[in-house]
């Protein structure tokens, strides 16, 4: 079963459906046991970073989410679900994040409009199984005002151009995380469900 994670900040339903397209049995879930239970989680978000670690604190979030990444078994996240992965967030003031990445999430540059939002194609940097069968130049879906800094240039995936070079997915090992939505991305961004999906049938 794969695990949406509710913290009140997600585009859920999205998400479900494009599991369910995949061929993925899906729930969305709230506590800390269900995640536990998962053979695979999707950390999903729309919205503020310090509000998102609040809700995710408050309801006991947290460690479940980094015993779940130490366990080794597949972990997506999306768009704010892949910043909250990094040290710290500069949105309103610095606030931690899970820190499963080291860097942070910075604002765009204020000669830039923000929200980015719409389609802008992918520079791929490395390949990725969650990745696989997305070709360099794919457009994807992006709507953020903050962007995730790596200090380690080795976890990119892929970035985008946005007036700046912009890292639009990164990973290492089993996690994967995207700042465009695979689920509003049409064929080629359901791809990555399909990954995931291939992926927890081989472990089967």
């Amino acid at each position: 079963m794969v695990a949406i994670v509710d913290y009140r900040m997600g585009n859920l339903h999205s998400v479900q459906k494009a599991c369910t397209v995949a061929g993925l049995k899906s729930k969305i879930v709230s506590k800390a046991a269900e995640i536990r239970k998962a053979t695979a989680v999707i950390l999903p978000g729309v919205g503020a970073f310090g509000q998102a670690m609040q809700h995710l604190e408050k309801q006991h979030l947290i460690g479940a989410l980094k015993e779940f990444v130490q366990s080794g078994k597949p972990f997506l996240g999306i768009c704010l679900g892949m910043q909250l992965l990094f040290d710290t967030s500069e949105e309103f003031g610095k606030t931690k994040g899970l820190g499963l990445f080291p860097g942070r999430v910075r604002p765009f540059p204020k000669h830039l409009k923000v929200p980015h939002m719409g389609w802008n194609s992918l520079s791929i940097q490395q390949r990725n199984p969650f990745l696989q069968g997305i070709p360099d130049g794919a457009y994807m879906y992006f709507v953020h005002s903050f962007y995730c800094d790596p200090k380690d240039t080795q976890v990119l995936l892929a970035t985008t151009a946005y007036g700046i070079e912009v890292a639009a997915a990164v990973g290492h090992k089993n996690i994967c995380a995207t700042q465009f939505h695979p689920e509003k991305s049409q064929s080629i961004g359901l791809k990555v469900y399909h990954n995931l999906a291939r992926m927890l049938a081989r472990k089967e």
